[in-house]
């Protein structure tokens, strides 16, 4: 009875951490959507109808990469404390890409090609998909039973 016991806790305990798992990966697919829809809405609205802020979305893709090849090279993850050569080279190609995320709004804004409201709401866009991208990579690379290696 106690090893039947033991057998439907470890069961429960398996559950519990994917379901606990799932909840984040929903959590951060509806956090990155807002961010999306902040750039959406920054070229959609009426009074706009502007749609190149809509290239920032390609900074959103290429941002994970640098730190995803640090974690995966690496003896370390990409945002612990100790240092190397590659996790160096990639945060700071990390950093470039968010710069310019950042800067293509302010650009086009310059240029006179969007209003400065869509480059706000494209700021703002921004801002809460890299913090999302963010909370992935604090999320996922703790100690658990799940691995965002195999992606």
């Amino acid at each position: 009875m106690n090893v039947n016991l033991n057998l439907s806790f470890f069961k429960i305990s398996i559950i519990f951490v994917s379901v606990l798992i799932y909840h984040r990966l929903i959590g951060l697919a509806f956090s990155a959507s807002v961010g999306l829809m902040l750039v959406v809405l920054a070229c959609a609205l009426p009074t706009f109808q502007v749609w190149w802020p809509m290239f920032v979305l390609v900074f959103y893709v290429l941002s994970p990469i640098p730190l995803l090849i640090a974690a995966r090279i690496g003896d370390t993850d990409a945002l612990s404390g100790s240092s190397n050569a590659i996790k160096e080279t990639c945060l700071f190609i990390t950093t470039g890409i968010v710069v310019s995320a950042y800067g293509l709004p302010f650009i086009l804004c310059r240029v006179g090609t969007i209003e400065v409201v869509p480059a706000i709401l494209t700021m703002a866009g921004n801002t809460w998909c890299f913090i999302t991208i963010l909370i992935f990579f604090m999320i996922f690379n703790r100690d658990d039973d799940f691995d965002f290696h195999m992606w």
